[in-house]
């Protein structure tokens, strides 16, 4: 039988400025949470080709610049856009509740 999803509150909605990113540390995740004309996205927040944080990287429309060496990354899917990355991203179910911003893993 599978496990019930468990929920794990990361910020506040307000906290994350549309068009922006910001790093949330929590348990053993380290995340980033965008928010792309009010909707909330949430990815891992190490680059996968190395130790960029995506939270401080280039917002250009749905997709994240690694300030690291300059891969991107789609935002809503973690799918590769731009190399060297070549590896997605891991992205998570992200839901918002009143003020409170989630994922489900």
């Amino acid at each position: 039988m599978a496990e019930a999803a468990q929920k794990i509150e990361l910020c506040n909605a307000a906290d994350v400025d549309e068009g922006s990113a910001i790093k949330v540390e929590t348990g053993d995740f380290i995340l980033a949470v965008f928010n792309l004309n009010g909707a909330y996205y949430v990815m891992d927040d190490i680059c996968t080709h190395g130790p960029g944080s995506l939270s401080e990287g280039f917002i250009s429309g749905e997709t994240i610049e690694c300030d690291f060496h300059n891969g991107a990354f789609n935002i809503k899917t973690g799918e590769v856009v731009e190399p060297p990355c070549m590896i997605p991203q891991k992205t998570y179910k992200t839901i918002v509740e009143g003020d409170k911003v989630y994922i489900e893993v």
